[in-house]
């Protein structure tokens, strides 16, 4: 196992760039395998949780090879069903994605229960009841097994609203002779992103962006699609977060600023001196001070970015009051942080309260998770000394090649295998 050494106390300076959205790549993946033909997909994040995705492809008989970094080519020609009971889908969460596509191609699917990190009750009821809604037959055993001779209800109400629930139905849909209609869609900008890919892959979708979208199969698909995938917010609010704490000052870029409303509203109540040029945000040394984060369903704020913005609450004046109501084991790097001498208390599984400004200690650590891992790093890089994490596959899970970006703006971290 790899494990970060870091040594903090350094102030970044220079310009970082966001790798593609992570969140995206996920859904996209599985995309794929809806038409007959070639995918080329740029600003690929490599991270191990895309391997994981091309892997689990590849067992359906997808290809791909790449043609430069970031830039990958689909090939899924030569895909036929093939059971997905395997291990390896049980490593992510997003793997549970691929019930769209096999349902719409081949009526039939049988896969593992996804896997992912732990942060709480993640169920996919949602997910099953939306898909019977639809007409798919449901057996869950120690796996799941699904049917769908056809297409039996064309208006389906998603019982909550759930980023992956909304992703699995738009692809379930998609080869629909009529319009179906989806109704309490998820508004991420990566649920967006999969219903624009679907659309230039020639599927007939219509609402994006609202919460009742409406798809079906169009008159002719593509064989071949070049998508660009756009770049990932919430590597772009870790960045800022990790620039304010470390009172920095870093350009951070490309950035869809239009995504990132309740980041920029939460960066204004917390004082830091934020700019926006172009596709760049601009951080400088702040004097942060304390507020209130709520986390929600987009626009609200995210809860990918709570761990991040909770270590740079240490470093703000007063008192920072966190209320994540997702996820009900999202706070276990407050218990780490505390080793690292932060001032926090955890109230109840969905609200903390961290007080600060607290000097940090360098110290041992965990990685439990891809949100939590890059929030020690981040404390690492505030606190005084030497922060050893271990576990960092889990970082390399949702980060790009982090220790590389760190080190090009001046931070001292090393990957230690």
């Amino acid at each position: 196992m790899a494990k970060f050494v870091i040594v903090g106390g350094k102030k970044p300076k220079g310009e970082i760039k966001v790798s593609g959205s992570k969140n995206a790549a996920l859904a996209l993946i599985p995309a794929t395998l809806l038409i007959d033909g070639i995918t080329i997909f740029r600003n690929l994040p490599r991270i191990q949780d895309v391997f994981s995705m091309l892997e689990i492809l590849k067992l359906l008989g997808g290809e791909y090879k790449f043609l430069s970094e970031n830039e990958i080519l689909i090939d899924t020609r030569n895909i036929s069903y093939q059971s997905l009971k395997n291990p390896l889908v049980s490593k992510l969460r997003g793997s549970i994605l691929f019930l769209g596509p096999l349902l719409a191609r081949f009526g039939k699917a049988e896969i593992s229960f996804p896997g992912g990190d732990i942060i709480g009750a993640r169920p996919i009821k949602v997910h099953l009841q939306s898909l019977s809604q639809l007409g798919a037959e449901i057996n869950i055993d120690k796996f799941i097994f699904a049917k769908m001779r056809k297409i039996k209800n064309n208006k389906i109400f998603l019982s909550e609203i759930s980023v992956t629930a909304s992703e699995l139905m738009l692809m379930a849909s998609a080869y629909s002779p009529n319009y179906v209609e989806l109704r309490m869609i998820a508004l991420e900008p990566h649920v967006q992103t999969l219903a624009k890919f679907l659309s230039l892959l020639g599927f007939d979708v219509k609402g994006i962006g609202t919460h009742f979208v409406k798809i079906k199969k169009g008159k002719r698909l593509k064989k071949r699609i070049v998508f660009d995938i756009p770049p990932d917010p919430i590597e772009a609010g870790t960045f800022v977060a990790l620039g304010a704490a470390t009172k920095g000052e870093i350009k951070i870029h490309p950035v869809n600023p239009e995504e990132m409303d309740a980041l920029l509203i939460i960066a204004k109540e917390m004082n830091i001196n934020l700019g926006i040029k172009d596709k760049t945000l601009i951080v400088k040394p702040s004097h942060l001070k304390g507020t209130k984060i709520q986390t929600g369903l987009y626009p609200k704020f995210p809860t990918d970015l709570q761990p991040p913005f909770g270590v740079m609450a240490t470093q703000g004046e007063g008192v920072t009051l966190i209320h994540d109501w997702l996820y009900e084991n999202r706070f276990g790097y407050l218990n780490e942080l505390h080793q690292m001498g932060a001032n926090v208390e955890i109230l109840d599984p969905h609200r903390a309260i961290i007080i600060g400004p607290t000097l940090l200690h360098g110290t041992e650590v965990n990685s439990l998770d891809i949100r939590s891992g890059i929030s020690l790093i981040i404390a690492g890089l505030v606190a005084q000394g030497k922060t050893i994490i271990h576990d960092v596959e889990k970082i390399d899970r949702g980060y790009e090649e982090i220790e590389k970006k760190l080190q090009k703006i001046g931070l001292e971290i090393e990957r230690v295998n």
